[in-house]
């Protein structure tokens, strides 16, 4: 990044740290053996979708790259309320959610589309219902950082849950130390 670009206000790419996915399967155990919390089966990936005609096209490249393996029944693309494109697998083991996603956001970053890689989810359901509430295991791809996202109903956050979750998998992940950039992502196409 040169000299002109900082005066006109413009930062560097930063490229996606994919490797720390695996981490979620040693914090997955954590949370099964301390809250009682199993997978809920599926993970996503969520990129920004381009705007304009030649990022359309390329969104329409993203959705031909992966495709392959949606034929399967195992992979979905889906956009969200505020118009973020979520890649969602379905896997009913941990590491294999994670190897696969991996896999996604390798491909997508092969491609160029590195840059455009927000985060990932992997659903947590209690193991035995009601239990003390779903919680995502939330990874941001430019940080390298996790953090817990615990919704409830009425768009509220379970706080609580969310401190208790970190206080357990803090060894097995690398957790994110600002709070505020724990945010929330209501209404996840991840269960």
């Amino acid at each position: 990044m040169g000299l002109f670009d900082a005066l006109r206000g413009r930062t560097p790419q930063v490229a996606p740290n994919l490797d720390a996915l695996f981490g979620i399967s040693t914090g997955a155990l954590t949370l099964e053996s301390q809250l009682d919390l199993v997978s809920s089966g599926q993970a996503g990936l969520c990129f920004k979708a381009g705007s304009g005609a030649s990022e359309k096209d390329n969104d329409q490249s993203i959705t031909d790259i992966l495709s392959v393996d949606a034929a399967s029944g195992h992979v979905s693309l889906t956009t969200d309320d505020l118009g973020f494109t979520w890649v969602v697998i379905t896997d009913a083991d941990v590491s294999s959610l994670a190897t696969r996603l991996h896999g996604a956001n390798a491909t997508l970053s092969d491609h160029g589309y590195g840059p455009r890689l927000l985060c990932a989810a992997f659903g947590f359901l209690p193991k035995v219902a009601p239990g003390e509430g779903e919680v995502h295991m939330i990874y941001l791809f430019k940080r390298g950082t996790w953090y817990p996202f615990a919704a409830q109903s009425d768009q509220r956050r379970n706080n609580e849950l969310e401190l208790r979750v970190r206080s357990f998998v803090g060894d097995d992940l690398p957790m994110e130390k600002d709070l505020s950039r724990w945010m929330a992502l209501w209404n996840l196409p991840v269960a």
